[in-house]
């Protein structure tokens, strides 16, 4: 028999935005990830740091090289908000830099929350 759920039984919410860091390859080959659940009273700051990115450059792609670091990175949040891009390491500059080095920041602890 099933019973009505009380408030307290409810599943946590799913997180209104994620951003999500992979860096592979580099000299030993290694994968690292990282990943960042800002609060909702923190989402219009991320999604800043989202928006200034250039998503849709085809210039920062495949750029490849022997010992160089490839970065995926995938941002979502809300319904409409969806992106993903896979970056040469060299093209991780400028806005790149800032929404990475804030992921990592933020899943290592460092950042003020």
């Amino acid at each position: 028999m099933n019973q009505p759920r009380s408030p307290d039984d409810s599943p946590e919410p799913s997180p209104t935005l994620v951003v999500a860091v992979t860096r592979t390859g580099g000299f030993a080959g290694l994968t690292k990830r990282w990943r960042a659940e800002p609060r909702q009273e923190e989402a219009s700051v991320w999604i800043a740091l989202i928006s200034r990115c250039p998503w849709d450059d085809p210039a920062q792609r495949d750029q490849r090289g022997a010992d160089r670091f490839q970065w995926s990175i995938h941002a979502r949040w809300g319904e409409d908000g969806d992106r993903e891009a896979d970056l040469a390491d060299s093209a991780v500059t400028g806005p790149w830099r800032e929404l990475v080095d804030a992921v990592r920041d933020w899943s290592d602890g460092t950042a003020e929350r």
